[in-house]
């Protein structure tokens, strides 16, 4: 049997194995770097949005660090529960959980300019929705069927377009910057830019773990430079304590009916994704399928997961994909390496101290990262639609779920008219997207006449093989 310094062939399928701790340890920090930046930038970007973040001078700052500090405490425990399992409650695979960027457009008309106080509305939304997200673990099986490629393509598509203007606003000095001589200036741009191009360097010229943690090596080296140009600030990190436990119902919890049908209905598709992930490290990692039960268990524990961070102030968990990815590029499926990184998060997280020093990292540089990584999520919208079979039904369904999804986002005033709750569903873009491609996916006839959409494409109707319709294959 053949063996490498890790183990046997046999033994890197093995969900269970555990490599020698000199090497598992190591393994297991792999994991928390690679999803370090994408677990934690999510709570930058809503407390930014509220008003308390980056370049506010909000009394309320301190509320940022905590929130970081939760993301990374909450991110571990949820991770924990995936690996170890309780019950039927988690996959017991090498599954890593962390802070989802898929809720963020629902959460930032409902902070937007509102200060801490708006957080509370957006917990409520956290822990409804997680629970209705473990629910759904119970028949998951059978929502699938609504939730095709040109569906989950189109949201995850729509998700990265919602978000790449935070990524420039960032870049340019961010939104308290807006208006005055500063914003957009030539040094900041040079920081945001050292960033992109390091990144960019690392992900296409480095191998293995380097090009993995591409984006976290881009941010140190922009950190690098901010740093010798007089840009950071290291006020906030003296100040935070060496030690703190969460603190239950921190941001306290309020019950919005807009907060609540936004999350809910964004737990199908972050439950979908759960289950491509699943099914992603079974088959990289072991060559097999996927299980019912380990499927059920991965949701329920995503769900339950995203509901107790609620309750301390955390944001909704997810699992996350990149970590799929480095799981088939060691080849190794043990469970018990991604627990060991899921300890250090948590250990990261109740030192405040780390979200203190993470706080200043100057706006600037992380937008660089922003730019890089909220693209990549739109790319990876447009991959997944790649497995669409382009004909002329699926065209007129995403041109329609585009066209309103993004001209709503883009044009919230269009709806001002419309009840608060509709409103903010609506503005949001994705979740406008999201059902009326499901609904149109549902209703229309699978196919349609050639002359019915090339009257309205501008002769743009496509011609590869997947834009043609059964009967039109040569």
């Amino acid at each position: 049997m053949a063996e490498t310094s890790i183990g046997t062939a046999e033994q890197l399928k093995d969900p269970n194995y555990t490599p020698p701790l000199a090497k598992a340890i190591p393994l297991g920090i792999q994991h928390v770097l690679a999803m370090f930046v994408s677990n934690v930038t999510p709570a930058i970007i809503i407390c930014g949005a509220a008003g308390f973040g980056f370049g506010s001078n909000s009394p309320d700052f301190p509320q940022m660090i905590y929130m970081i500090q939760m993301s990374m405490f909450f991110a571990g425990l949820a991770t924990l529960i995936q690996t170890i399992g309780v019950g039927p409650v988690g996959a017991k695979l090498p599954i890593v959980q962390g802070t989802s960027f898929a809720f963020i457009p629902i959460m930032i008309p409902l902070v937007a300019g509102k200060g801490v106080d708006a957080i509370a509305v957006v917990m409520g939304g956290v822990v409804v929705g997680g629970l209705f997200h473990a629910v759904l673990g119970l028949f998951i099986g059978r929502i699938r069927f609504a939730l095709p490629p040109l569906v989950t393509g189109l949201v995850v598509t729509m998700i990265g377009l919602a978000l790449v203007k935070v990524g420039i606003q960032y870049a340019a000095g961010g939104v308290p910057a807006i208006g005055k001589p500063e914003y957009g200036s030539l040094l900041n741009w040079f920081v945001a830019s050292v960033v992109i191009v390091v990144t960019l360097g690392f992900k296409f010229y480095a191998r293995g773990m380097l090009s993995v943690s591409a984006v976290l090596i881009g941010l140190i080296a922009g950190y690098i430079v901010a740093f010798a140009l007089g840009m950071v600030n290291f006020g906030n990190v003296g100040r935070a304590a060496s030690f703190a436990l969460p603190n239950p119902l921190h941001f306290g919890l309020d019950f919005s009916i807009a907060a609540i049908i936004g999350f809910c209905l964004m737990s199908f598709v972050s439950a979908v994704e759960t289950v491509g992930d699943v099914s992603g490290i079974t088959k990289g990692g072991a060559g097999r399928e996927a299980t019912d039960k380990e499927i059920e268990g991965a949701t329920y524990a995503d769900g339950l997961g995203t509901a107790v961070s609620g309750l301390f102030g955390a944001l909704p968990n997810t699992s996350f994909s990149q970590n799929v990815g480095l799981i088939a590029m060691t080849g190794l499926m043990s469970r018990h390496v991604v627990t060991i990184g899921a300890l250090f998060l948590i250990a990261a997280g109740l030192v405040p101290k780390i979200g203190a020093i993470i706080s200043t990292i100057p706006i600037e540089v992380l937008g660089g990262g922003v730019i890089v990584m909220f693209g990549m999520v739109a790319a990876a919208g447009v991959s997944m639609l790649s497995d669409v079979h382009w004909n002329r039904r699926n065209m007129v369904i995403f041109a329609i779920s585009l066209s309103l999804g993004l001209g709503l986002q883009l044009e919230p005033g269009a709806l001002q008219h419309l009840p608060g709750t509709l409103k903010v569903l609506a503005t949001s873009g994705i979740l406008p997207a999201a059902l009326i491609a499901i609904v149109l996916n549902l209703v229309l006839p699978e196919e349609l006449a050639a002359e019915a959409t090339d009257e309205v494409s501008g002769g743009h109707s496509g011609h590869g093989a997947g834009s043609l319709g059964k009967d039109d294959h040569v």
